[in-house]
């Protein structure tokens, strides 16, 4: 996954959450819980969303064959 893809990923979960927000507000120069306006949980449940769209597994070595 370059870059860019990961950006959209990060986009499309974020507005999940919050859908007023508009892309061209997220600067990449500055840290991302700086410049949206989430409470706890909804930055919580962004997290969660994002793992599961990122998050790779690998077999366990037990069941691999």
């Amino acid at each position: 996954m370059d870059r860019d893809q990961i950006r959209t990923t990060v986009l499309a979960c974020l507005k999940t959450i919050a859908p007023e927000l508009e892309e061209g507000e997220i600067r990449p120069d500055r840290p991302l819980r700086d410049q949206v306006d989430l409470d706890s949980m909804d930055w919580l449940n962004f997290l969660v969303a994002l793992h599961q769209k990122l998050a790779s597994t690998s077999p366990s070595p037990t069941t691999a064959s």
